[in-house]
């Protein structure tokens, strides 16, 4: 038994400590961070700033719910977007349409150019991670 423990627990152990890190097409992107970018959790108030851009989206016919939008310089030098949102859908059809609505919003009001993709973390009411995505072209 003491033998078979001897090599049962390196091999475990080296499984454990290398498979992380594998991926389904056969290996990592050297150019993407593995860890999210980011916290998952914030507050449930947007900065004063965030409020400011929500506010003139909203003007612009954006969705009531958001109430900050936030953006800033990501890895790689793409814009990072974070939204927060007083709605507690977290659906797939809900998402894809404030992320529509939010880009195009920034895009075509806010002057911001999405040419090599984006970063997008939504934070719903209680200040939790709803969604992330990485578009980076």
């Amino acid at each position: 038994m003491k033998r078979i423990a001897r090599v049962v627990v390196p091999v475990g152990l080296g499984a454990v400590i290398l498979l992380p890190g594998c991926t389904a097409d056969g290996g990592t992107d050297p150019g993407r961070p593995l860890a999210p970018v980011g916290p998952t959790a914030t507050t449930t108030v947007a900065p004063a700033a965030a409020a400011q851009v929500a506010e003139r989206y909203r003007a612009a016919g954006g969705a009531r719910e958001v109430h900050g939008i936030h953006r800033s310089t990501g890895p790689d030098g793409v814009p990072l977007l974070v939204v927060w949102t007083r709605d507690p859908d977290e659906s797939a059809r809900t998402f894809d349409e404030l992320k529509g609505s939010v880009t195009s919003f920034l895009g075509r009001r806010e002057g911001l150019s999405l040419d090599r993709g984006y970063l997008l973390d939504v934070y719903g009411p209680d200040g939790s991670l709803q969604h992330r995505l990485d578009a980076r072209l």
